[in-house]
């Protein structure tokens, strides 16, 4: 190295420069800062906006089906249904049929002793012959007087009350004969017998049992109990109480299946015979009788049965689902959302609720679009954000609606 080179020193910034990078470091972050702190701003104006626009799901008015399906309960009970009671009073001295014993009218069903009927029915008997032995002397006494009559031997006035006391005795041979023929009455009620062709139903008593009569016999004191209960189940009788809504389907040639408990897989078809043409006020139903054909005696009287009306509707009238629906002081509404998104109460008339979905009388058409489940607050012209339902959840929006609310 020579001696001429020269070792440069290394160059110092001076304090100025310094403060001037501090500065515009500075300067940099704030700007970057406020430029965050707007971008912020402007997202939270932007999500409160869209939360202060209520998100609706939309459906649209629908036609009802050819037939809706009415589920009812109903009771099964037999063509004839006959409480048995015994007319004489004494004790059971046997009893031939048990639960379920098919019978046929006039057979058998138990026989009662009754001892004080049988000495009734004797005496009778021998109240008639003297009545009668009364009667023959009189008849014979009023012939005679009636011959002598007109003579000096007897007044006109002895034959009147001879022929007269013929008549009486008469009478009381009359008297004893129907006497008789009550007792003779009273002695065929000892033996219980069934009123028609059918099923014992119960049997309430058993041998050795005192019985009451229940009407047959007067001289008789005490309550009586039902023996026997006989049905005729050759056809059975189906009652159900039909709400009022749907009173206006109660006419001939209406149809009707049903379903038991003991038989889940099989339908019986009934058919309707007749209603009562009354509500009760209490629960606003008309009691409503079906009769149904039991060939094969698989229906049993007092069976619970779940009633399948078909009720014909019709398709011009259209149906929205039920929670789509306001109740306010001014009316029932629909909330309607028009082509810029906003709300409108429209009034409507409603008919037949049928659980899922209710009729739509007047007020809608076909095109509008409906709030699904309006919140009970929503107001007229308010502007609402649409969105789609989950699948299962909720009624979607049609093709139209979703793609306005795409673009």
């Amino acid at each position: 190295m020579s001696a001429n080179t020269e070792i440069q020193a290394p160059r110092r910034f001076g304090p100025r420069v310094l403060l001037t990078v501090l500065f515009l470091i500075a300067v940099l972050v704030a700007a970057v800062g406020i430029i965050q702190r707007r971008n912020n701003i402007a997202d939270l104006r932007d999500v409160a906006e869209e939360d202060s626009i209520p998100a609706v799901q939309l459906t649209s008015p629908e036609n009802e089906p050819q037939t809706n399906s009415l589920t009812l309960p109903g009771n099964v009970r037999a063509w004839y249904s006959a409480p048995i009671y015994a007319q004489v009073s004494g004790y059971v001295l046997k009893w031939e049929k048990d639960y379920g014993a098919p019978v046929k009218a006039g057979e058998t069903l138990a026989t009662i002793d009754a001892p004080a009927v049988d000495e009734q029915y004797q005496g009778a008997l021998a109240d008639l012959d003297v009545a009668k032995t009364n009667y023959n002397l009189a008849a014979i006494t009023a012939k005679r007087w009636q011959a002598l009559a007109g003579t000096q031997a007897v007044s006109q006035q002895a034959v009147d009350v001879k022929v007269a006391d013929a008549a009486a005795k008469a009478a009381k041979v009359r008297s004893a004969e129907h006497q008789v023929a009550r007792f003779r009455v009273l002695e065929g009620f000892k033996r219980i017998s069934a009123p028609f062709d059918g099923v014992v139903t119960s049997r309430s008593t058993d041998v050795g049992n005192y019985v009451n009569a229940a009407g047959g016999d007067v001289s008789s004191r005490g309550s009586a109990d039902e023996l026997f209960t006989v049905a005729d189940v050759h056809e059975m009788r189906v009652f159900v109480s039909v709400p009022q809504d749907y009173s206006s389907m109660l006419k001939p040639g209406l149809s009707a299946t049903f379903t038991l408990p003991q038989y889940p897989d099989r339908e019986f078809k009934a058919t309707f015979d007749t209603s009562a043409n009354a509500f009760n006020p209490q629960t606003r139903t008309v009691t409503t009788e079906l009769l149904v054909p039991n060939p094969e005696h698989l229906l049993w009287p007092g069976t619970y049965a779940d009633v399948h009306f078909n009720i014909p509707l019709d398709q011009r009238i259209k149906v929205v689902p039920e929670q789509a629906i306001l109740f306010r002081s001014n009316g029932t509404q629909l909330a309607l959302v028009d082509a810029d998104n906003k709300v409108h109460l429209q009034n409507v008339k409603l008919g037949l609720n049928f659980g899922k979905t209710v009729q739509v009388l007047s007020g809608v058409k076909p095109t509008d679009r409906l709030v699904l489940n309006p919140s009970a607050g929503i107001l007229e012209g308010e502007r609402v954000r649409i969105v789609t339902g989950q699948p299962g959840l909720s009624v979607p929006v049609d093709d139209t609606t979703m793609a306005k609310d795409k673009a």
